[in-house]
């Protein structure tokens, strides 16, 4: 009875060993999949911001027959972006009419310079961080499709 009781007073090192490599394999497809949602979620606020000023340009163009001569600043103060979305993203507008809308990361933003959200008329569709491409935490910060 003695010896009974002394088994059930803890967990032997082989289900110590199984309960860490379980959480281990979760952990490793967990891991990424969280990434990935940060960085799509992150993305919306330029996506969100590029909607914006599309509208703007949509509204010039419409009014003047032509985006000669509207900046992306008049299309920013048009669109009434936020400080927050100004400070971390830099906007760039390819074409006249617009073919596409750029927005890059500032050194503000959270996950860093340089990332780039873009929106093709074309396609209509967006691409790039959080969107079509993810950070590979493996080559810390090199971006892989």
């Amino acid at each position: 009875m003695l010896r009974k009781m002394q088994n059930q007073k803890g967990f032997t090192l082989i289900e110590i060993l199984v309960v860490v490599i379980i959480v281990a394999i979760l952990a490793a497809f967990a891991v990424p999949r969280y990434l990935r949602y940060v960085e799509k979620s992150r993305s919306t606020e330029a996506q969100t911001a590029i909607r914006s000023l599309r509208t703007a340009y949509d509204v010039y163009v419409q009014t003047n027959g032509t985006s000669e001569g509207y900046t992306v600043d008049l299309a920013k103060k048009d669109a009434r972006l936020g400080q927050s979305t100004i400070k971390n993203w830099n906007f760039e507008v390819v074409g006249n009419p617009p073919k596409k809308y750029i927005a890059t990361s500032t050194a503000e933003f959270s996950s860093g310079e340089g990332k780039q959200v873009w929106y093709d008329v074309d396609e209509s569709k967006f691409h790039g961080y959080g969107v079509d491409t993810w950070t590979n935490p493996d080559t810390q910060g090199i971006e892989s499709d």
